[in-house]
């Protein structure tokens, strides 16, 4: 019974290896890791130059970059000309193809 029972689990196990597998597969729009290195460089010079303006709520933008070289921005600004600044920063830099903002303006209450 307990060979049957093992045997079972082995099979099962076997099946879904897989499909775990396949869902631990964060980056699956990488198609090689050259890309993804690419993808990354062009994501920590957008931050870093962000940073550089040391405007205090630019810190809460998000910056990701896909595989064509479009970054997309998210988060939360102060004002309108924050976000802006934000755009216009990932715009000038070397490698982004092109720039989608979904950043909010936080409204004081």
């Amino acid at each position: 019974m307990k060979i049957k029972i093992a045997a079972a689990c082995f099979v099962v196990a076997t099946m879904l290896a897989p499909v775990a597998v396949y869902a631990a597969d964060g980056d699956s729009d990488r198609s090689h890791p050259m890309t993804y290195v690419k993808d990354s460089a062009i994501t920590v010079k957008v931050k870093a130059k962000i940073a550089e303006e040391k405007i205090k709520s630019l810190v809460h933008i998000n910056v990701d970059t896909d595989a064509n070289g479009a970054v997309f921005l998210s988060g939360i600004a102060r004002t309108q000309a924050e976000a802006d600044k934000a755009v216009a920063i990932a715009r000038e830099t070397e490698g982004v193809t092109s720039v989608k903002s979904n950043i909010k303006i936080k409204k004081d209450d």
